[in-house]
């Protein structure tokens, strides 16, 4: 009879398993944590490697132990990722991940998983950051979350309370998913024609541009602000910009984004981030890099001006 202890094809077969279980929460952590698909597929890949090199009989709890694993090494990863966009060519923006099927992408909310979110959460610290996924995203309790990433629990609730009231404090409160998917349909309208009073009306005061395009491909390399600068500036490049461009549209992150594609070809990923004031992010997500892993489009909620 064969073996059925650690090593063994039944047992490799029982950590084949219990893995696949648990991977829909480990990228979730691992991409709130590093706001690249990319670099969440390699890290869960990596704790894979670990789980099965790994001793099991001595893990009592294994969900505990790979979401462990995956946290630690997220926080190292995070570390060396703020080094690199230190250097990154022009504005950095997360990489959209489809959530279409999975609107929470493995939480148990949604929290921390949009575009506004992930980018005030680059300010925290990896540890800060680690503490606010695993309690606002998947609800871990404050002693686990403890023992996670190595700090005593009112250490912890502490990091937690700073986090969130960055969040409440820096983020207006966002408009409802319908507004928000109005209010990008209305700017893909106002973009297409180069209508500048309704790009103004769509905006708040202070709304910003962020293109990121990662050196790659051609984009603004610097952040443009106020309403009526933004207005121009996506007038000014509305003929050239936008001809032969098909719209469709994708759930990314919870949110409705617009797919921008020329011959079939998506080249860029655009969204806005909205309050009550009006539109007060445009997000023009154009790295080749960050968008070739989406997913099809969705069906579009309403016709575009021009498009499809």
């Amino acid at each position: 009879m064969a073996d059925a202890g650690s090593g063994s094809p039944e047992d490799l077969e029982r950590a084949v398993a219990v893995f696949a279980g648990v991977r829909p929460r480990l990228f979730g952590i691992a991409y709130r944590m590093l706001g690249s698909a990319a670099e969440a597929e390699d890290l869960v890949q990596e704790v894979w490697l670990r789980w099965q090199g790994y001793d099991r009989a001595k893990v009592d709890s294994p969900a505990a132990f790979l979401a462990t694993t995956t946290t630690r090494l997220a926080i190292n990863a995070a570390q060396s990722a703020r080094v690199r966009r230190e250097t990154y060519i022009g504005p950095w923006l997360p990489e959209p991940v489809d959530t279409g099927a999975d609107p929470y992408l493995g939480a148990e909310r949604s929290e921390a998983l949009e575009f506004a979110v992930l980018l005030l959460l680059e300010r925290l610290s990896p540890t800060e950051r680690a503490a606010y996924v695993l309690r606002e995203a998947f609800d871990y309790p404050y002693r686990q979350i403890a023992d996670i990433i190595q700090l005593n629990e009112p250490a912890v609730r502490q990091l937690v309370s700073r986090a969130r009231k960055h969040v409440l404090v820096e983020r207006r409160t966002p408009v409802t998913g319908a507004e928000q998917r109005r209010l990008l349909t209305a700017f893909v309208t106002a973009a297409r024609s180069g209508d500048l009073i309704a790009l103004e009306q769509l905006f708040a005061a202070d709304v910003t541009s962020y293109s990121d395009g990662g050196g790659s491909v051609r984009a603004s390399r610097f952040p443009v602000a106020g309403a009526s600068r933004v207005a121009k500036y996506v007038k000014a490049f509305a003929d050239h910009f936008w001809a032969g461009v098909d719209v469709a549209w994708a759930a990314t992150n919870g949110q409705t984004s617009a797919l921008l594609s020329r011959d079939g070809q998506v080249f860029a990923v655009l969204t806005v981030n909205a309050s009550a004031q009006g539109i007060d992010q445009v997000l023009w997500m154009m790295n080749p890099a960050k968008i070739t892993g989406l997913g099809l489009p969705q069906d579009s909620p309403e016709p575009v001006d021009g498009g499809p």
